[in-house]
């Protein structure tokens, strides 16, 4: 099913953070190969109240990819603070040692080091500009995290779509409709979103439910 309209813009948006200070920048466009297993995770990078986030450091050709266009704002592994997983897929997690000083967010847990802290992902906030809700669908533990910026609010999805063809049906969903669920919860929150292997997309187009 694809959705073709600005569907419930008109809600109050209940889920979005109520900062508008974040940025971001997509450090690399991930892709699903269409005829052979080949397989790499857009990899993106949010800042917000001094904080440094990596978005679902997975699978990706060479480090270069993803530490390059770091470097370009001036920044390398050791500045990250934080790096946020949508779920535990190997091929949106596979890098995340890369940045072994800072915390790693799930959708229960934020772990660092040897330590652990529970805590539940559903409206968690980050900061004042990013917030994590769960959007399960892809698999049971998915997470979005959300980012008020100054021209709308980002939702960095993860595998909630692959790209902006979807899949409408995810081959990979327990649950088809659990998932249907998250990507209108999604759209309802934001104006943009990042998928799990594409480029951004916008959510008041046709976008696949």
């Amino acid at each position: 099913m694809t959705n073709t309209n600005a569907n419930t813009k008109t809600e109050p948006r209940t889920d979005a953070p109520l900062g508008r200070t974040a940025v971001y920048k997509v450090l690399t466009t991930g892709y699903v190969g269409s005829t052979g297993p080949g397989v790499a995770a857009t990899v993106s990078y949010v800042s917000d109240a001094g904080r440094h986030f990596i978005f679902d450091p997975g699978m990706v050709a060479s480090h270069a990819d993803i530490l390059g266009p770091l470097a370009e704002l001036g920044l390398g592994p050791e500045d990250i603070t934080d790096v946020v997983l949508s779920h535990h897929h190997p091929d949106n997690t596979m890098n995340a040692g890369l940045f072994g000083r800072a915390r790693v967010h799930d959708h229960q847990v934020e772990y660092r080091g040897d330590q652990w802290t529970n805590r539940d992902a559903e409206g968690y906030e980050l900061t004042p500009s990013l917030r994590l809700i769960r959007t399960p669908g892809h698999s049971h533990e998915d997470i979005t995290l959300l980012a008020g910026t100054d021209s709308g609010v980002v939702a960095f999805a993860g595998d909630l779509w692959w790209h902006a063809q979807g899949p409408a049906d995810d081959p990979v969903a327990p649950d088809r409709e659990v998932l249907r669920t998250s990507r209108l919860r999604v759209l309802a929150a934001a104006d943009l979103i990042v998928p799990g292997h594409g480029g951004p997309f916008a959510s008041d187009g046709a976008v696949p439910l």
